[in-house]
């Protein structure tokens, strides 16, 4: 029988202090904590199975909360999307509650997260992210980026930056934000990695992409959150990898 395996963890890396990474696999979500070691769960192929990483937006207040307030409500609205209009919606939906919890909360005032990640559909797979979370699918051929990110070209010199365009919240006043999702054909033995900046920040696609030619599941999953920390482990390390099996 087909089914989907996802591999996942969440580490608060080597610098900051707490963890404002939150991730959601159908109803199972981990929230502002760490795994001790990679976790895999299994599902059927067939029903609607959402898989998300949401990242907190660093120097504004409560990250931990936008991230975790999105991953529940994604954990909620999984199994009834089905397409990408519904997708959008879920992520209105989304932006909608982050904004609504900070009302009347100064604590909360601007909070934000970004979110990225994939609903595995019987026959497809919908990619959908807001902010610069990514979603890469490993295939022989090499690994490529499926998700697109909201952030401005990187300083000369270097590869990554900070900054990014839009997020769920992270603004006094409300602002809509605009998803983007794409379709992807779906076969067995595809593979693919939803994931925040803090492992694809310190760690190169290139060095990603080794890895999961050699590794998968639990082994992949450790082999990359440690090549994040032995590249100085910057910030919260939030990964799941989904395989489709047979």
């Amino acid at each position: 029988m087909p089914y989907i395996a996802v591999t996942a963890l969440s580490h608060t890396g080597l610098v900051r202090e707490h963890n404002e990474d939150s991730l959601v696999i159908g109803p199972w979500t981990l929230c502002g904590t760490a795994t001790e070691s990679p976790q895999t769960l299994v599902f059927p192929l067939g029903r609607p199975l959402l898989v998300a990483v949401a990242d907190g937006l660093g120097g504004q207040p409560a990250g931990e909360v936008a991230s975790e307030l999105v991953v529940r409500e994604l954990s909620l609205l999984g199994p009834s999307l089905d397409g990408g209009e519904a997708v959008r919606n879920a992520l209105d939906v989304c932006n909608r509650a982050v904004y609504a919890a900070a009302e009347g909360r100064p604590d909360l005032t601007s909070m934000g997260t970004t979110v990225a990640g994939a609903l595995v559909l019987d026959e497809s797979l919908l990619v959908f992210n807001v902010g610069d979370s990514k979603v890469f699918r490993a295939a022989p051929d090499g690994l490529r980026q499926l998700s697109v990110d909201d952030s401005p070209p990187p300083a000369p010199g270097h590869r990554t930056t900070s900054a990014v365009t839009q997020v769920l919240g992270g603004s006094r006043g409300q602002s809509a934000v605009t998803a983007h999702v794409a379709d992807v054909p779906l076969a067995a033995g595809d593979r693919f990695l939803v994931c925040s900046d803090g492992l694809t920040d310190p760690v190169p696609d290139e060095t990603i992409d080794a890895l999961l030619r050699v590794h998968d599941d639990g082994k992949a999953a450790f082999e990359l959150w440690k090549a994040a920390i032995e590249a100085g482990g910057p910030d919260n390390i939030t990964l799941a990898l989904v395989r489709i099996g047979e």
